[in-house]
């Protein structure tokens, strides 16, 4: 049996948007069919990134602290922090050691009595504005160690861009859900193709799940009772 011992497949966007067309039981005819599945396409990206942790949108970060400066805006890339810990004595083979930080809510960080104290910071609070995100570390960073502030990060999804031969900032395995979904979107916008939402619409949520499914983290959790008093 001969195969093509190839492993690329992909598809560039002029390509997911016709296959979205033919599947809803249109054709893309005009530079405004193009534009309207572009925009569709980056509103999709959106709502997948409210959907869920994207695994290939993780990334790492950090950023050096500087002495008695607590507010740190991140790059606007940035949608959210997973986890974060402090690192000292960065670059030091020796002595660098990473110390796990804890985050806290607004309204815990609202109840902080003393929000300058200086010490070696050990919690942060995400501030998530439209413009991007802004940490705040407490206590503040004193001077009598070098601190980088480490996370990792939920990387918001490129745009899709003008040219069709734009590959989406996607998995090849995540491209039957992008279909899908562009295809169902696009049912709702043309009066021709209404009767077929309802059957799209299943699709695109079937191909959600097992994109998603296939996707999680697969590490083993293990979850001990004790160190609690009724």
């Amino acid at each position: 049996m001969t195969t093509s011992g190839t492993f690329a497949f992909n598809l560039d966007l002029g390509d997911a948007i016709e296959e979205a067309f033919e599947r809803a039981g249109l054709e893309a005819r005009s530079g405004y069919d193009y534009r309207t599945a572009r925009r569709s396409i980056d509103l999709l990206m959106l709502e997948w990134q409210n959907l869920g942790l994207n695994l290939w949108t993780v990334k790492e970060g950090s950023q050096v602290l500087t002495p008695g400066t607590n507010s740190y805006t991140l790059d606007p890339k940035v949608q959210d922090i997973i986890e974060a810990y402090l690192r000292t004595d960065s670059g030091n083979v020796s002595s660098q050691f990473d110390q796990s930080m804890s985050r806290i809510s607004v309204s815990q960080y609202a109840h902080l009595s003393n929000k300058l104290t200086q010490s070696k910071p050990l919690e942060y609070y995400v501030e998530r504005s439209p413009t991007g995100v802004t940490v705040k570390l407490w206590p503040v960073p004193d001077s009598q160690e070098t601190y980088t502030f480490g996370y990792y990060y939920m990387e918001r999804i490129e745009d899709s861009g003008k040219p069709a031969s734009n590959n989406m900032d996607i998995p090849a395995r995540f491209l039957p859900c992008l279909v899908a979904g562009l295809a169902y979107k696009l049912s709702m916008k043309y009066a021709s193709a209404t009767d077929r939402a309802a059957l799209l619409k299943a699709d695109y949520d079937e191909q959600w799940m097992m994109a998603s499914d296939a996707a999680r983290e697969k590490a083993s959790l293990f979850v001990s009772p004790g160190g609690y008093t009724f």
